[in-house]
């Protein structure tokens, strides 16, 4: 039966659809037809699950419904057909009731932005519906397609883990101990050896109470639709849904699917779209005809044989890994090495997400040459079963197969039908391997699946295949290895294998995807590894210290521990407990986790709304000879075209301190990615569809440059330098016996907030603008949108409710967007709307500045460091953007925590044909202090003295001076350090980690500790101000509206902390609403971590003004509560609105004199952290990490431990993780998360422990707190100096004793070609390659 009617539920509500756009993805039919704007776009291509749903279907031949998670940004809309579909809405609200898992992440302090909060909690959900009390190890497979940046992952896994059956045993465990540990796991509970050395003060408070949790009861979940289990029949419709460009079949037999493929050859057969979706989305391309074969039995069957095992090419990933689950419990190991080096592949194969959907048919078919399966069922020789409506043949998967890159012999009318898979047999041995940047939720660097067979009851290799994925264009098979039969298995083998394998992986230095030497080793070490496995088996054992070199690093439950003061109320004339200090919950968390909170792109459609996407660069260095938008024009639904000559004379110019950038480019192109135009239609595919059909005709210029290294080279600088130099630098040096030189160099880095940057302008009466933007600073969008229009500020109203994510990103480089929307609404007198897709975001916005820090030091034979000299070069990119002020900054920061009397440090922009890199949290200072770090394990390394020796000896202490004259109060560095030494035994760990190393060859351990001093401030004057307005109604309830923006930071909950403080109300009596330019103007950017301070302040005095204004009425009446109070205020005329402004007082610098005072005040910190390598492949776990932060008295300490957790794993980011890679013709490659890896669940330390240190204060700051966005950061270097420590054992064990230079990110494959060994020697013996098809910037 045909059928043309998309028929599906949502949240129980039947869908019948006969006008679906087969187009269109789940996502856009939920957020644009439904409005169930909870399901979040985040990348588009599955890679960080904000877009997760449930999705169930009745499985008719078990008589169950089975529920699984889904992307919604790839899943096709029709193929949804019978199915029934759970968003975040469906399964709670906060204005009927909170499900569990809302409730627990909400109140476990796991939503701090929140816009990856709805798939976090449906990615739960889910596991919650398959298996009421599941294990840690379920969440971690959970969480694998789930992406946070804010959180840093620990209060999620402290909320979940309360559903968790592993959680119940240790809560009774420790219950018959008396004793509950907040996110404790040891089972000696107030035993703990953690504990020992606290006083009973450090253990005083938890950060929630989970048994204040509502209890879960799957009984009560709602029921899945009737209609769907009563009738097969949307199971069995022959589906075919036409739209204008696109149709949609979903056969529903073998032949009619065979009629289909023969009638369109170049139709793609999709299952889970996650590999063709992306190719439309991200690539441009146009498949107009799509064929789901979900339908057709033979597709979709598990067929188990005596020998073998027969697989429809439609069947799921995550159901064939389910299917060989189980039967590695039923068959003897001898006969299931096949399926059991498949399931562990398939745990690191992407998501769970993607794995629900995607099929094994769709991967070998998509070609991929570093697919995760391709290598094991070519080595193994796995059948592949064709078909067409000709006949039918089989092949076997061999070398063959792939005749090129995504190319095989399959003919155009053909489908893979099914794979077999044999099981294997007496004798033989399967293994697979794979490297990536990431562990969870990656695509391979290089994968390996080794086939042996030995001749019975021999060791003599009767045959050895060898597959190699990510050495070439294709999946291959090694020839050279196969000259191995016939040889015996023993010590020699591995050599002959070696060279062999050498001679199979020839890689050229421009062979796409860089790192060309390491992905060499690679294959050598993964042999070495089944090398070493197969000798365990054979022989029966290893010898001790290479016996963990088999062993693979695996999920470890994580455990963690918080400690932090609760102040006592101190105010007697408090009606209600000061909320001040305690662990609040975010205001909007709860909101985040139902879906019910609005970001820019979830504001409804406005009628006769237009939307814009830009024409962008495509040439880094050339002059624009026409730019022709004839043919876009006239593509369907465009309205218009906007560029420079739609802006008057000397309007088209923006940029934050120096306009030296064009909105729109008229001759000369700086860099990709510039604006050139922009395309307004009726919706986003049209708009974006047309914009790529605008002719642009380039003249090319030389040079292209990229690197730091270049700019030097070619002299392409800014004008300005910064220099301090204090004491007498020259004359120490020529004193000192002891001088080290060194360099650092770190690399750029991507915001990647969750939220792409986006706005809508909407045109009102005449020439007056509302504007809603995703920006840290709606006021210079105010300010720059009257200059392009030519209007008066006071007749544009910017407004912002939440931001997802900002971290300096969205402080200025959201403005030129914003400028583009509103020229565009001014000339079309329409509403425009626009949202970056995240690929245009990672190319455009620019990110944090690559440095290279060159310093010369000297030094006394006790470790003071006498003179320090130091270049600092920052890759400003195209443009000046907040290029200088970050030098600035890293100049500031050069010392980091160390008093060095005789100083100078130079600083400089280069100019670079990239994108501008702009604000990051941190602003230039770590990847100075960076520098500064590495000097002082050169120092003490050169005098051998402990580096705990050194770094004590040269710490700033109270009263002292820095190089640019600012004096040091209320100096914690020491009590930090010295609390972190204590609290993470560093010296007893020491001791443990160099035994470890005696014992382990291949697998090393480190451990380092980090200190940090930060400058809290602009260092700007003119930004230290802020104001806040306060309106109480006659109810008594009160309204704040700050110039601070809520973008995770918890900025509007510790305002109304403060202003239920000072007025003596209970916080839920305040609300704030949103920032608004119409409210409190010329407002500074959230930014610089002093939004708390600034705007503290602001509310603090409204509240007093107000307060005060109250005064005589209270003492009059001292028995009215707050509400009888206001309403009597109000009848008595008096005013019950304020406002509050604060500027920070004394704060300035003169660069010309070299005095003042840049900064408020210092945060201080220090963190101890202890990693372990893999000497064979470069891949890496952090064990533990011990924080102690000096936040004086903290406002809100889940906020503030929980902004020290993010910090800490986005550093981790920074300096081990994130690789952004640029072509040398200057074009961004990494452009989502598929390529760009951002730290994941699994990345976070095993144990995570975070300190408040006691007894702090601060006057400088409201309420004695301190700034805490920033400053944590810098802390996850310790994570790069305990991987460099961990090298120098694994160098040391090979006698190699010259230094090297481990540079940020410290990624895998620093890593292992560091750890050199006969390996490296071999690929590196005419000296290491550098990859020529990437440059470093």
């Amino acid at each position: 039966m045909k059928s043309s009617v998309l028929v599906f539920f949502v949240n129980g509500k039947k869908i019948v659809d006969d006008q679906v756009n087969p187009e269109w993805t789940l996502l856009q039919y939920l957020r644009n037809k439904l409005r169930l704007c909870g399901v979040k776009l985040g990348c588009g291509e599955g890679g960080c699950g904000a877009c997760t749903v449930m999705v169930s279907k009745y499985q008719r031949e078990t008589k169950k419904v089975v529920h699984f998670p889904v992307n919604a940004c790839l899943a096709p809309v029709c193929s949804m057909h019978g199915l029934a579909v759970v968003t975040v809405e469906g399964i709670g609200s906060t204005k009927t009731k909170l499900h569990p898992v809302q409730e627990r992440i909400a109140k476990a302090h796991g939503s701090q932005c929140g816009f990856c909060t709805p798939g976090i909690v449906m990615s739960m959900y889910t596991l919650l519906r398959n298996c009421n009390k599941p294990k840690m190890d379920d969440l971690d497979v959970t969480f694998q397609g789930n992406l946070c940046r804010c959180t840093g992952y620990r209060p999620i896994i402290e909320g979940y883990k309360t559903f968790t059956e592993d959680w119940e045993l240790m809560q009774s465990k420790n219950k018959t101990n008396g004793y509950v540990a907040n996110g404790s796991d040891c089972i000696m509970g107030a035993n703990c050896c953690k504990y020992q050395q606290l006083t009973d003060n450090d253990q005083n408070h938890n950060l929630f109470n989970p048994n204040s949790f509502v209890p879960y009861d799957s009984s009560q979940e709602p029921i899945f639709p009737a209609e769907l289990k009563l009738t097969d029949c949307y199971d069995k419709e022959y589906l075919m849904i036409k739209g204008k460009d696109v149709t949609w079949y979903r056969p529903d037999t073998l032949e009619s699917l065979l009629q289909l493929k023969s009638q369109y050859p170049k139709s793609k057969i999709i299952v889970g779209n996650t590999e063709v979706g992306i190719e439309v989305k991200f690539k441009g391309q146009l498949y107009t005809m799509l064929i789901q074969p979900t339908s057709v039995h033979e597709l979709n069957q598990i067929i188990i044989n005596n020998d073998s095992i027969r697989i429809g090419a439609a069947v799921t990933l995550e159901d064939i890994k389910s299917c060989f689950e189980n039967q590695l419990k039923l068959h003897p190991k001898c006969k299931t090495y096949i399926l059991k080096s498949v399931v562990e592949m398939l745990h690191r194969f992407a998501g769970k997400q993607i794995r629900s959907v995607a099929s094994i048919g769709g991967n070998i078919m998509t070609g991929s040459p570093i697919s995760d399966l391709n290598p094991i069922w070519m080595a193994i020789g796995a059948t592949l079963h064709l078909s067409s409506s000709s006949g039918t043949r089989s092949v076997i998967m061999d070398d063959h197969f792939f005749t090129g890159y995504r190319k095989t012999i399959v003919n155009p009318d053909e489908i893979l039908e099914s794979i077999e898979i044999p099981f294997t047999k007496e004798g033989q041995y399967v293994f697979a391997h794979k490297q990536s940047r990431r562990r969870d939720d990656d695509i391979a660097i290089v994968n390996t699946a080794i086939n042996i067979i030995f001749q019975p009851g021999t060791k003599i290799i009767e045959e050895l295949k060898i597959a190699f994925g990510g050495l070439g264009p294709t999946t291959f098979l090694g020839k050279s290895t196969q000259n191995l039969r016939g040889l015996e298995w023993n010590n020699e083998i591995f050599e002959i294998a070696c060279t062999n394998i050498f001679k199979d992986t020839p890689l050229s230095a421009n062979a796409p995807g860089g790192m060309v030497d390491y992905r060499r080793a690679l294959a050598l070490s993964f042999f070495f590894r089944t090398f070493l496995e197969m000798n365990k088996i054979l022989n029966g054992n290893l010898d001790k210290n290479i016996e963990s070199a088999v062993e693979k690093f695996h999920y470890k439950t994580p455990s963690s521990t918080q400690f932090f003061d609760i102040p006592i109320n101190s105010n007697e004339d408090e009606t209600e407990p000061s909320p001040v200090g305690k662990p609040l919950v975010h205001r909007s968390a709860l909101k985040q986790a139902t879906g019910e909170a609005i970001y820019t792109d979830d504001i409804p459609h406005i009628e006769n709304e237009l939307y814009m996407a830009f024409v962008y660069t495509t040439k880094a260095h050339a002059m624009i000879k026409s730019i022709d938008p004839k043919t876009a024009l006239a593509h369907d639904g465009v309205i218009g075209f906007i560029s420079a000559k739609d802006i008057s004379e000397g309007r088209n110019k923006l940029g934050p301190v120096h306009q030296d950038e064009q909105l729109f480019i008229t001759d000369l192109v700086s860099c990709q990615g510039q604006f050139l135009g922009a395309i307004l239609a009726v919706d986003q595919t049209k708009a974006q569809r047309a914009a790529k059909l605008v002719k642009v005709e380039y003249e090319a210029l030389q040079p292209c440059i990229v690197s730091i290294e270049d700019a030097i080279l070619h002299g392409s600088l800014f004008p300005d330098v910064r220099r301090i130099e204090v004491g007498n630098v020259d004359e120490t040096f020529k004193m000192s016996k002891n001088i080290i030189q060194g360099k650092t160099k770190t690399g750029y880095q991507e915001h990647f907030y969750f939220e792409t940057i986006g706005c809508l302008v909407i045109p009102k009466e005449t020439d007056e603008f509302e504007m809603f933007v995703s920006s840290q600073h709606h006021a210079e969008i105010t300010d720059f949108v009257s200059r392009v229009l030519g209007i008066p500020q006071h007749k544009i109203v910017t407004r912002i409710k939440r931001i997802g994510g900002g971290f300096g990103g969205k402080q200025s480089r959201t403005v030129p967007i914003a400028m583009a929307a509103a020229v565009a609404a001014q000339k079309f007198n329409r509403p425009v709307r626009i949202l970056l897709d995240r690929d245009e975001d990672m190319a455009v916005t620019g990110g944090r500045h690559p440095y290279l820090v060159k310093y010369k030091a000297a030094f006394s034979s006790d470790g003071t460091i006498d003179a320090l000299d130091v270049e600092v070069f920052a890759n400003a990119g195209h443009s000046y953007d907040l290029s200088l002020e970050v030098l600035e900054r890293a100049v500031f920061h050069v010392e980091n925590c160390y008093k060095i009397k005789n100083l100078r440090v130079v600083g400089r922009l280069c100019k670079t044909n990239l994108p501008s890199n702009t604000a990051f949290r941190g602003f230039g200072a770590p990847q100075a202090m960076f520098a500064a770090e590495y000097m002082i394990r050169q120092v003490a390394e050169h005098l051998k003295m402990d580096l705990v020796t050194v770094v004590a000896k040269n710490l700033y202490k109270e009263g002292d001076i820095t190089h640019y004259s600012q004096q040091i109060i209320n100096c914690n560095l020491s009590r930090c350090f010295e609390e972190c030494l204590q609290k993470s035994n560093y010296f007893e760990r020491q001791n443990q980690i160099n035994q470890f190393n005696i014992e382990n060859k291949y697998k090393k351990r480190g451990i380092s500790i980090v200190t940090t001093k930060y400058g809290v401030g602009f260092g700007v004057p003119f930004l230290e101000q802020s104001g806040c307005l306060i309106n109480v109604y006659t109810d008594g309830s009160i309204l704040l509206t700050i110039g601070g923006v809520e973008m995770g930071q918890g900025l509007y909950t510790k305002m109304i902390q403060i202003a239920a403080k000072v007025l003596g109300v209970a916080p839920g009596l305040v609300h704030i609403n949103e920032c608004a330019t119409d409210k409190v103007p010329n407002s500074s950017p959230s930014a610089a971590s002093v939004g708390s301070d600034l705007n503290g302040m602001a509310v603090l005095r409204a509240c007093e003004i107000l307060k005060e204004r109250l005064k005589p009425l209270r003492s009059k009446y001292p028995e009215l509560s707050w509400e009888k109070l206001v309403n009597k205020a109000y009848f008595e005329r008096i005013s019950l609105s304020a406002v509050g402004h604060f500027a920070t007082p004394d704060v300035f610098y003169d660069w010309e004199t070299n005095s003042g005072t840049p900064y408020n005040y210092y945060t201080f910190g220090a963190a101890c952290t202890e990693v372990e390598i893999d000497c064979l492949t470069g891949d890496h776990r952090v064990l533990r990490t011990d924080i102690i932060m000096d936040l004086g008295a903290s406002l809100n300490p889940a906020i503030d431990i929980g902004q020290v957790e993010g910090a800490f794993m986005q550093g981790y980011g920074l300096f081990v993780l994130e690789e952004m890679l640029y072509s040398p013709e200057g074009t961004v490659m990494t452009r989502g998360p598929g390529a760009y890896k951002i730290p994941g669940f699994s990345d976070i330390p095993t144990e995570f422990n975070v300190s408040l240190l006691k007894g702090s204060s601060n006057p400088r700051a409201v309420y004695s707190s301190k700034a805490v966005g920033e400053p944590p950061l810098f802390l996850a270097s310790s994570v790069l100096f305990a991987i460099r420590e961990a090298i120098i054992a694994a160098r040391k064990e090979q006698n190699i004793q010259e230094s090297f230079q481990l540079d940020a990110p410290a990624t895998a494959e620093k890593i292992r070609m560091f750890c050199v060994d006969n390996i490296i020697k071999k690929i590196c013996e005419t000296g290491y390659r550098k990859s020529t098809w990437n440059v470093i910037p």
